[in-house]
Formats: structure tokens, C-alpha cells, sequence
């Protein structure tokens, strides 16, 4: 049977599991991807990883998520992770919008309103758990505008974002004319002060600002805010004013230059493809796919081409499916919840391979 897993590292990655294989406490870096309901398929990943796996060790471990992968790193802090990514998996595979006679979609408005009732109900009462945590320490990624995109309009943000993607052509780092990162970090209860970030914030404009009880939830909704499908968030306590996007604008794979420590240097990222695209904008521009010495200690551990195309619909779920099955929420609660049960055995085969590395099976990234 053929393998649906495969894995790819960086040469420093490499020379490390050549040496130990992966352990636990090797693991001092998880990002975690933008790309709405692909990031359905890596849930029995993270039921492996934070129910199972990593609590085998005690290091520290910096969780960096953009849009749905801020999203499931905030669960993975949560007390009883596992079942605490599965009611995400299910909330996630079962969200529908009911609309009024005549209307095709929900409109931003309406997306958001919604999206924000489900963020209450989920950490309602449990946000301490997640700032609380004193081993995993979480960084929400959101993409702030500049100028035109400084506020939200009926024009001015479609020019804004077509502004973005004209200075993106000619730079990745021009883009940061438009939009900057902001980073919402956790403050571990034992330091009392803001997580340094993980990574260099030399490749772009970026900023850095304490996560706590009063921002959170604006934070991780601005991470998870679409343009155009979902309104952005406006005054974030303790942030810059502005208008707060979605992180994976900036960041859509998290391609960053990582500093792991010394006693714990893999960057362990679960994803959906090989390639860690920079920015949403970046998409078309193949060159910018490549792998870089940025991601020297990275592992990436994602499903191979072939079994996606033996899922519904021969690819991933995607966020063009709320168009494709339209009200018909029984057809794509069908289509995911097919591909996530078929994504288990991705967790099973990365299960059996660190108790076995079988170092054949990795490839260049």
C-alpha cells in the first residue's frame, strides 16, 4: 500500500534526525498554516502531536499560527487538547450560514458576526487556559494596514489590496508599504513577560504585542479575517490602531527565518503541500515557493500528491466548496468529513515512523 505521508527537510533538519532520529524534545518550533479547510486534514495530526506525542517532554514549544492555523494552535493550549481539536475539527466541518430568500452568500458582515458568536461559545470561559499555559507558548499572526488599507472601505480596500499586490510584484518586502505584521504573543504565567518571537523579523515590517484576557478573541478573528469575505477587526486593545486582516496575508505558509534553541532545534511542520508559500499574494509567484535557509530546521510533514487525489473531488477541502455545494450542507459536510477520516492515516503513519525512522523516506525541501 502506497504511503500517504511523505517528509521533507531542511539540511539542518536532516543532519539532526541522521544523528537522532525525532524525539519529542527535539521539537522547539510548530507553525501552523493559513489555508482555511485544508488545515481540516492535519487534525489527527495535531490529536498525535499534542495528546500523545509531545507531552512524552517538558521543553518549551513555540506554537505560530496564521488564519486556521492560529486557530488550531489556540485549541492545542487548551486543557484535554484532544478533545478540544476534535470539537474543532467537527465545528468546523459543520459551519453554515442560513440565508434570507434571494441571497446567494453571506456577506462580510454577516460572516463575521457569526464567526465571533462561535469564537465566544468555543473559549468562552476558557481563554485562562490558554494564556495560561506555561509550555506552549502561542504567537497569532495578523497583517495590520498601512494607508489605504489603514481603514476599511467599499472602494478603498479593493484598491488597497490591489495596490498590495502591484508593490508585492516588484517585492515581497515593498508589500510591507501596505500591510505589516503584527504578532498577538502569550505571556507564560512563570516570566511575566511577552514570548520573544521565534523567528527574525528582518524579512519584513513587523510588531509584537502581548496577548491577554481583553484581546485574544479580537486577535485570533483579525487572524482568521479574510478580506472580502469577512470584515476586518478595528481597535484591538493593547495593539496599534488600525484594521487587522487575516494573517496569512502576510504570512500565508509562515516562511520565516526560525531561531530555534539549541536543546530543541526542529521547526516540526504538520502542512497540506511541500511548498511554504511567504505571503496570500505570493501564491502566483512560483519563484518565491522554493525553499530557502530559512527553513534550514524545518521538517515538513504533509500528504503526497497522489493520495490527495483520492479524497472527494480529487484535491483538499476548500474554501470554494462553500460555493460549490452552496446550502446543500450535507453533501460537503459528507466530502470533508470523508477526507478527515481518510487524513487519519497520515497521523498513523507519522506514529509509526518516529519509532522507526526510516531515513530513505526523507527528501529534500
Amino acid at each position: 500500500m502506497p504511503f500517504a505521508l511523505r517528509l521533507y527537510a531542511g539540511p539542518r533538519a536532516r543532519q539532526h534526525l541522521e544523528q537522532h532520529g525525532l524525539r519529542p524534545q527535539d521539537v522547539g518550533i510548530i507553525p501552523a498554516a493559513a489555508g482555511g479547510p485544508k488545515g481540516l486534514i492535519l487534525g489527527p495530526l495535531d490529536r498525535f502531536l499534542f495528546a500523545q506525542w509531545l507531552p512524552r517532554s517538558q521543553q518549551p514549544v513555540h506554537l505560530v499560527g496564521a488564519s486556521i492555523g492560529a486557530w488550531r494552535m489556540a485549541t492545542a493550549c487548551l486543557n484535554e487538547p484532544l478533545a478540544a481539536l476534535q470539537r474543532l475539527e467537527t465545528d468546523y466541518i459543520h459551519q453554515h450560514y442560513e440565508l434570507p430568500p434571494g441571497q446567494k452568500r453571506p456577506t462580510a458582515m454577516q460572516v463575521s458576526e457569526r464567526f465571533a458568536d462561535n469564537l465566544k461559545l468555543f473559549y468562552g470561559g476558557r481563554v485562562g487556559e490558554v494564556l495560561g499555559q506555561s509550555r506552549f507558548h502561542l504567537h497569532i499572526v495578523t497583517s495590520r494596514g498601512r494607508h489605504l488599507l489603514r481603514r476599511d472601505g467599499l472602494l478603498r480596500t479593493p484598491l488597497g489590496y490591489l495596490t498590495a499586490y502591484a508593490v508585492n510584484a516588484v517585492s515581497r518586502k515593498a508589500l510591507g508599504s501596505s500591510l505589516e505584521r503584527v504578532v498577538f504573543s502569550s505571556v507564560p504565567p512563570a516570566s511575566g513577560a511577552v514570548s520573544p518571537l521565534p523567528f527574525s523579523t528582518q524579512d519584513f515590517r513587523t510588531r509584537q504585542v502581548a496577548m491577554a484576557e481583553n484581546n485574544f478573541m479580537d486577535a485570533l478573528q483579525a487572524s482568521c479575517s479574510i478580506p472580502f469575505v469577512l470584515r476586518p477587526v478595528h481597535g484591538i486593545a493593547g495593539a496599534p490602531p488600525g484594521t487587522y486582516w487575516d494573517g496569512g496575508i502576510t504570512d500565508y505558509h509562515l516562511h520565516l527565518r526560525y531561531q530555534p534553541p539549541a536543546s530543541a532545534p526542529i521547526v516540526l511542520y504538520p502542512h497540506f503541500q511541500k511548498a511554504v508559500v511567504p505571503g496570500w499574494l505570493d501564491k502566483g509567484w512560483k519563484g518565491r515557493h522554493l525553499a530557502s535557509p530559512a527553513l534550514d530546521n524545518m521538517l515538513v510533514i504533509a500528504p503526497d500528491p497522489a493520495w490527495v487525489a483520492s479524497l472527494p473531488n480529487a484535491r483538499l477541502p476548500d474554501r470554494s466548496d462553500f460555493t460549490r455545494y452552496g446550502q446543500d450542507l450535507p453533501a460537503r459536510v459528507k466530502a470533508w468529513g470523508a477526507a478527515v477520516s481518510a487524513s487519519q492515516q497520515l497521523a498513523d503513519e507519522f506514529a509509526q515512523w518516529v519509532e522507526r525512522p526510516d531515513l530513505s523516506r526523507i527528501e529534500p525541501l
